[in-house]
């Protein structure tokens, strides 16, 4: 298991980059602490894989080193750093036995007969295929392939670190809930440091102790599930993480209050001034339907029961805002207000949050 420290971290794959918007990877700074689980969450084409490359080996930095444990590993080779990456598509050799596949890694290490046994028999049971270890890999399924896959990544207990990357991709639903449970299982037994690429945003949040949020080649917050749900630092992660993502308003901002159209919201606390755009967030659980009163003016275009609570598409001046009620609470008769919890409220200036006397917050 090792430390990891991304140091002036930042990839282009332009020859000669000009600016910022020639990185797929903008410049980043972090360690990834010795023995916790990550999650690299983010839209397609965000920079998640590009990271996961680099650490891995398999793609140098155009700018700043890697580090395993304060030793410099840039220009390392991936087999040089002594890590397990399992990739989005099933890698298995078909002419193998699934015993013989998973393991492969440890006989390459020379470990002695008995041990590698008792560990595939383990990792077998782990990913559910103990009674098929002894047939051939090739006419598996590609969910049993990929079984394969994560089952040799889990197999060697001295890496200096797991990375997957998508791996649960061609998985069926309940064996993803399955498999994911394993993982978690097998960080709280052995401590491996742990990255799981995806953009299933409840893969991440079941997964890490902490997820990294990336968005256009940048971290833009990295914490734990309860810290990027109750304070996102971007409004991106406002609006990826939750189902639905936050309400997002603009809004005027003066001291206590905000000002969305011609309604006036009471602030959690009072703000120094600005001078970028500012805008609201406030995620669906803090947003409150009532008739008549005070409140933003709405239109309920629509009420999803999904059993455990309705979600309520509203709209705003074309603009559309959701909010949730708990199961077995009724609409209120006549509903076309909407209020807001002050604890559930966010303030940000283009784009990132705010906290009261408009310090802006580290991602």
């Amino acid at each position: 298991m090792a430390k990891i420290t991304l140091d002036n971290l930042a990839h282009s794959y332009l020859p000669n980059p000009g600016s910022e918007d020639d990185f797929a990877l903008k410049e980043l700074n972090h360690d990834w602490n010795d023995g916790e689980a990550y999650a690299l969450l983010g839209s397609s084409g965000c920079g998640k894989s590009t990271l996961l490359n680099i650490i891995s080996g398999l793609l140098r930095p155009s700018h700043g080193r890697v580090l395993f444990d304060g030793q410099d590993v840039t220009d390392q080779a991936t087999a040089e750093r002594n890590i397990a990456q399992v990739f989005q598509f099933p890698v298995v050799y078909d002419t193998m036995s699934v015993r013989d596949n998973l393991a492969f890694p440890l006989r390459n290490r020379g470990l002695p007969a008995d041990e590698i046994r008792k560990r595939v028999q383990k990792v077998g049971a782990m990913i559910g295929m103990e009674a098929e270890l002894n047939r051939k890999a090739r006419g598996l399924t590609a969910d049993a392939k990929q079984k394969i896959s994560l089952g040799r990544g889990m197999v060697r207990e001295d890496v200096n670190a797991l990375l997957f990357d998508e791996p649960l991709t061609v998985i069926d639903p309940h064996m993803k809930w399955e498999l994911r449970t394993q993982l978690k299982k097998l960080h709280q037994d052995f401590g491996h440091t742990m990255i799981y690429v995806t953009h299933d945003q409840t893969e991440a949040l079941t997964f890490a102790d902490k997820v990294v949020v990336m968005y256009d080649g940048r971290v833009v917050q990295i914490g734990t599930p309860q810290e990027l749900f109750e304070r996102p630092a971007h409004t991106f992660v406002g609006y990826f993480i939750g189902s639905p993502g936050m309400n997002v308003f603009d809004a005027q901002l003066s001291g206590a209050e905000a000002r969305i159209g011609d309604t006036v919201v009471p602030l959690p606390g009072t703000y120094a001034a600005t001078t970028g755009k500012v805008q609201l967030g406030v995620r669906p659980e803090f947003t409150r339907l009532s008739a008549g009163g005070e409140g933003l003016p709405v239109t309920i275009r629509r009420i999803e029961d999904v059993g455990r609570h309705k979600i309520l598409r509203l709209d705003w001046q074309g603009q559309e805002v959701n909010a949730l009620l708990p199961e077995g609470t009724p609409v209120p008769a006549g509903a076309d207000r909407i209020t807001f919890d002050p604890e559930g409220i966010n303030l940000y200036e283009n784009d990132w949050r705010i906290s009261p006397q408009g310090r802006r917050e580290a991602a």
